[in-house]
C-alpha cells in the first residue's frame, strides 16, 4: 500500500519523469503488480525518479526486457517499475581505445551489431534481447566467460542512481566517484537490490577471425571429466569448455571453443581434436549450446560452482541426489570455468530434496548451489532445504553493503538476501 494519497504521489513521480503510467496486470513481477511504470530518460531523470520515490517511500524494481525478472525470489512489494527501455543508447565507442559507454535498455544484439562495425566486441555471449542492465545486474555469462571472464571483470566504468536519488560513479570516465567502493563489482550480479545501473562502460575485445567447435563424446565420466581438465588447462587456449548430460549417468557431450586468425585456429583445433580423442571440428556450435541462457520455461533451473578438479564428483553427487529424490535433470554449462547448470521440467516432483540432498553432498566441497529460477510450489517447499540461496558465506558483509546502500530496502524487497 502507498504511503502517500495516490494523485499526490503520481504528481510527484511524473514531475521526475513524464513518461509515467499506472501499473498494470502485464507489469506483474511474480503476483505483485505495481503502482506505477515509469520509463526514464537518463541518468538525470532516473535521479529525478528514485528521489520522489524515497520521500513517497515507494518499493522500486527495475525492468529491462523483464525476461530475467522471474529469476530468484520475486519482490514482496512493487509500488514502481522503473524501466530503462528509453534509455537505450551507445553513448560513446572509443575505437581506438577498446571502450564503450553504453545506457542500461540498450539490447545486447544492437550494441553488438554496432561494435561489429569496427571489428571488435563485449566478449559476453548472451541473448541478443538481453539488455545491457540486466546482462550486469544479473551476472549473465555465456561459454566464452572462461576466457574472457563475466560482466564484472569487463565493466570498466559504471554509473548509478541509489536508493535516495543520488547519482555515483566508479572506474573509468567518471566525474565523481564513491571511495571505498568498486561499484562495478557490486553492482554486477546484484539483482537490483542496491539501486539502478545508468550507465556502463566496457573493455572491448577484438573481433575472432575465425572460430572452430572441437566436440567429443565419452561414455566413462572419468575420461570425460579429464578431457574437460585438459582443454581447460591447455595451452591451445580454448576460449570456452562446454559440457551437457542429458539424464543422470549418460554420456558426457564435450564442446570446446578456439578462437583467433583462420590459420591459428585451424591448426589449434587439430590438437585439440588429438588431445580430447575422437573428437570432431566443426565451425558451427553443437545444436545444445551454449545453454539454458534464454530459460525461460515454467520449470526450475539450478546453478552448480565448483573447482574444475571436482567435476567427477559434483557430478557422481548430482547423480546421488537424482536417485534420491526420483527426478532426472538435464546436465549442461561451462565445465571448464567451474560452473554447471542443472534443468527440470514443470511439475516434476522430488526438486526441492534433490537441491537439499546436493548441497549436503557438495557441502565439503565448498561448492554453491542457488535456484535461479522455479516456480512458486518449489519455492515454498526450498524453505526446508536452505531456500533459493542455499549457505551464503559473505552474508553478513552482503547485509552490511544493503544496509548501507538502500538502509530503507526499498529496492526489490524480498530478494535480498536470496540475491541470484
Amino acid at each position: 500500500m502507498l504511503s502517500q494519497d495516490h494523485a499526490v504521489t503520481l504528481k510527484a513521480l511524473a514531475a521526475a519523469c513524464p513518461e509515467l503510467r499506472e501499473g498494470a496486470d502485464i507489469d506483474a513481477i511474480g503476483d505483485v503488480v505495481p503502482g506505477f511504470v515509469a520509463w526514464p530518460s537518463g541518468t538525470d531523470q532516473a535521479a529525478g525518479l528514485l528521489r520522489a520515490a524515497a520521500e513517497h517511500d515507494l518499493a522500486v524494481v527495475f525492468r529491462g526486457t523483464g525476461s530475467r525478472l522471474g529469476w530468484g525470489v520475486p519482490p514482496d512489494r512493487c509500488d514502481l517499475v522503473v524501466d530503462t527501455g528509453r534509455m537505450d543508447a551507445v553513448l560513446e565507442h572509443a575505437a581506438g581505445d577498446l571502450v564503450a559507454r553504453v545506457q542500461p535498455g540498450a539490447q545486447m544484439g544492437g550494441v553488438a551489431d554496432l561494435l561489429a562495425l569496427a571489428g571488435q566486441e563485449i566478449a559476453l555471449d548472451v541473448p541478443a534481447t538481453a539488455t545491457v542492465g540486466g546482462v550486469v545486474a544479473s551476472g549473465l555469462t555465456g561459454p566464452r566467460r572462461l576466457r574472457y571472464g563475466s560482466p564484472r571483470d569487463l565493466l570498466i566504468g559504471i554509473t548509478v542512481v541509489l536508493a535516495d536519488g543520488t547519482v555515483a560513479h566508479s572506474g573509468g570516465k567518471v566525474v565523481k566517484n564513491v571511495a571505498g567502493y568498486d561499484l562495478g563489482k557490486l553492482f554486477a550480479g546484484s539483482a537490483g537490490t542496491l539501486g539502478l545501473i545508468t550507465e556502463a562502460t566496457f573493455r572491448l575485445h577484438p573481433l575472432p577471425a575465425a572460430r572452430r567447435f572441437v566436440t567429443a563424446e565419452f561414455v566413462a565420466p572419468t575420461v570425460g571429466c579429464d578431457a574437460v581438465a585438459a582443454a581447460a588447462n591447455s595451452p591451445l587456449v580454448a576460449s570456452a569448455v562446454e559440457l551437457r548430460r542429458a539424464a543422470p549417468g549418460g554420456p558426457l557431450q564435450v564442446a570446446v571453443l578456439l578462437e583467433g586468425s583462420p590459420d591459428g585456429v585451424a591448426a589449434r583445433a587439430g590438437r585439440m581434436a588429438d588431445l580430447l580423442g575422437a573428437a570432431e571440428v566443426a565451425p558451427e556450435a553443437p545444436s545444445w549450446w551454449p545453454g539454458p541462457l534464454d530459460f525461460t520455461a515454467a520449470g526450475t533451473l539450478i546453478r552448480v560452482s565448483f573447482w574444475v578438479s571436482a567435476l567427477g564428483r559434483v557430478l557422481d553427487a548430482i547423480d546421488g541426489a537424482a536417485a534420491g529424490s526420483g527426478t532426472a535433470p538435464g546436465v549442461y554449462g561451462s565445465a571448464g570455468a567451474g560452473v554447471l547448470y542443472l534443468e527440470f521440467p514443470p511439475g516434476v516432483a522430488g526438486v526441492s530434496s534433490f537441491t537439499g540432498a546436493l548441497r549436503a553432498a557438495l557441502d565439503h566441497e565448498r561448492g554453491g548451489v542457488v535456484v535461479l529460477a522455479a516456480p512458486a510450489a518449489v519455492r515454498a517447499e526450498l524453505a526446508g532445504h536452505g531456500g533459493m540461496a542455499g549457505r551464503v558465506p559473505s552474508l553478513g558483509l552482503m547485509r552490511a553493503v544493503k544496509d548501507q546502500f538502500d538502509p530503507g530496502h526499498r529496492m526489490a524487497p524480498g530478494r535480498f538476501p536470496e540475491v541470484i
